[in-house]
Order: C-alpha cells, then structure tokens, then sequence
C-alpha cells in the first residue's frame, strides 16, 4: 500500500504542474514524458476537476462518529483568528464582526466559536539537509497532534524532490509516528508541488469541512514544477486549507538571499490562507511553536455569509474580516485573503438524479 500510495501521489504532482501550466501559457506544449498511471483512481483530486467549495452553514450535530455540518454551496465560510496584541481573544460574539469582499459589506448569516475536529495534513521536508533536525520535528509535530481534538484526523507527507503520502489518514498517533519516521533523505526540495498536492487530497479525501496545513521545511523550493504564485492560486481555488509554515532557516546551509526568498515564499503561502508563518532561532523553539499552532487551530472562529455577487461572475474575491468590541483594545483578525466561486451547472444545482 505505501508504495502504491507514493506511485498515485508522484502521478498527482505531474498533473498538477501540467494543469497549472496550461492556465499559465496555454500555448506552450505539454512534457513529452509523464509518468504512467498504473491504479484505476487518483487517492488525491486531479487539479482538472473543477474544485469542490469547502462551505458550511454553521449549523452543527453531534453524533457518534463526530460532529457533522449541514452545507450550503452558496454559503463563503472563513476560519477566523483575533488577536489583541499577540494573545488570543476568545469572548466575540456575531455582532463584533464585519466581512467585506471586494470592499462591499455582507450580511454573517452564520457563526462558531467552538473545537470543531480538522483535517490536518502534516508535510514535511525530508531533503538531505533535514536529517539531523528530524528527530526533533517529528517529535513536535506528534505533540501538535496530540494537543488536538481526539476526533481530528490527519496524514503525513514526507518531500524531498518528489513527494509521498507515508501514512494515509488517521487518528492514531503510533500510525502518524511510523509515518513521520520514513526518512529517505534526498537532495532537492520540491515544496510547491507538495503543498498543492496535500490540498489537493484534503479537498478530495478529508472528513472534517475545517482543513489544516502545516508546512516544515529547512530552505527553498528547488525542484518544483510549479511556482509560489501558481500553488497560492490552487490552493485559493480549493477554498483551503489554511497553511502553518515553520522555516527552519537557521544555520549556516543557506545563504542571505536564499533565507529571504524562503521567508518570503512561507508568508506569502501562510498569510494568503489565513495561517501563520514561524521561523524559530533554533531547534529546540520548535516544540513551543507546534503547541502555538494547536492553540490557534483550537481557538478560530468560523464565519458564514452570501456574497451580493453571483456564483457566476468569475474571478477572484478579496476578503476583509474586522472585529471591533468595547471590551477590548486594537483587534487584529487573521483569515484568508479571499477566494474564487465555484461556477456550478445547471445539472449540479438540480442534485443527483434531477
């Protein structure tokens, strides 16, 4: 099965820059080799199929197998972080917050300030240059996962210059530990690709409308496909997930200019899905900013509204979230920066069998 896994996920990465490339130049020919497809089906959703909207009405059941949320494909659904200053607020209520798009105020028609289970799918740098410091990241990533919901689930993705899935996804933290221990160090670092291939397989296979990305790695992107700007515009199109960066860009292995690169590539990747980008002095920090992570997964709000524009009027839609309240100082609100619709058919409103 693992290899198997690694064969469909090394599939994926290919279409995935073929498909960007095409939306890029269209013109310009495909590669005249690609690896073949050996398995009847894609475990990750290929990028030509049209992308689901990840959507919510807020409404909420618990049930013995978790919490199940009704959904509304009209409905634009944003995970939320307020701060004041650097600590967490906690106490807003629906009225405290204002949602713009494209500068147009909207009507929240739904609210959640609750622990609701996640997808998480953990990816991780597994080039040459990270073998001394993957103890302690593997470590810290567990107790990430342990600090969340027991109901959470989660895979890993190790990377190097190819990406693979080396534990599907799971609750079980001794599954998630093997996976993380699969280390087979190689040269190049092709994060783009494996970061549109891990949103690629939340948007296909995750159980839990609220997804999670967190993204570790020690340098630039050196061997992908795709380009930062191409991965961001996937990742917007699929409506998630929201990306934990942690660059490990101490030492002496990179140069200035390649640190600012890297930095500047996890901000861009985190800040433009509402995430946060860490880059901690050494690695014994590593440990204090996975628990930081857990508490910001743990603590988001979940806000719901129609947008006054139509589903069918494409392209992208920024989006400005703002909180105010007497209670409390300057709030600063953390979510994504926007989005693009989803265009459905008139044979997809209509439901299956209509």
């Amino acid at each position: 099965m693992h290899l198997c896994n690694n064969a469909i996920f090394a599939v994926l990465l290919t279409a995935a820059a073929l498909t960007a490339a095409a939306q890029q130049s269209p013109t310009q020919p495909a590669p005249s080799q690609a690896p073949p497809l050996t398995v009847d089906r894609d475990p990750v959703r290929s990028p030509d199929i049209e992308p689901p909207q990840i959507i919510s009405t807020g409404g909420q059941h618990k049930q013995a197998d978790g919490y199940i949320l009704h959904t509304d494909v009209e409905e634009v659904v944003l995970n939320a972080t307020v701060l004041e200053g650097n600590r967490l607020v906690p106490d807003l209520k629906k009225e405290n917050f204002q949602i713009l798009e494209d500068g147009v105020k909207q009507a929240l028609i739904s609210f959640q300030h609750t622990d609701l289970p996640v997808s998480i799918a953990i990816v991780v740098d597994n080039s040459g240059s990270m073998s001394r410091k993957r103890p302690s990241v593997n470590k810290s990533a567990l107790d990430l996962v342990q600090a969340s919901n027991p109901q959470d689930e989660a895979f890993v993705v190790n990377f190097s210059d190819e990406a693979y899935i080396d534990q599907e996804f799971t609750s079980d933290v001794n599954k998630l530990r093997d996976g993380l221990g699969r280390l087979e160090s190689r040269g190049g670092t092709a994060l783009y690709d494996a970061v549109v291939a891990s949103a690629d397989k939340l948007a296909a296979d995750a159980k839990r409308p609220k997804q999670v990305l967190i993204l570790i790695t020690d340098g630039e992107d050196n061997a992908s496909t795709l380009n930062l700007e191409q991965t961001i515009h996937r990742v917007q199109q699929l409506s998630g997930p929201v990306i934990y960066s942690i660059g490990l860009l101490f030492g002496d292995e990179m140069s200035r200019s390649e640190v600012r690169h890297a930095r500047r590539a996890l901000e861009m990747l985190s800040t433009e899905t509402g995430g946060m980008a860490f880059f901690p002095k050494n690695i014994e920090q590593i440990d204090q900013i996975a628990a930081e992570v857990a508490r910001d997964i743990r603590n988001q709000y979940t806000l719901g509204y129609h947008s006054t524009k139509p589903t069918t009027e494409p392209g992208f839609r920024t989006v400005l979230v703002t909180a105010e309240d007497k209670g409390h100082g300057k709030l600063n609100v953390r979510t994504r920066t926007g989005y693009f619709p989803v265009v459905r058919t008139a044979k997809q409103s209509a439901g299956p069998g209509k």
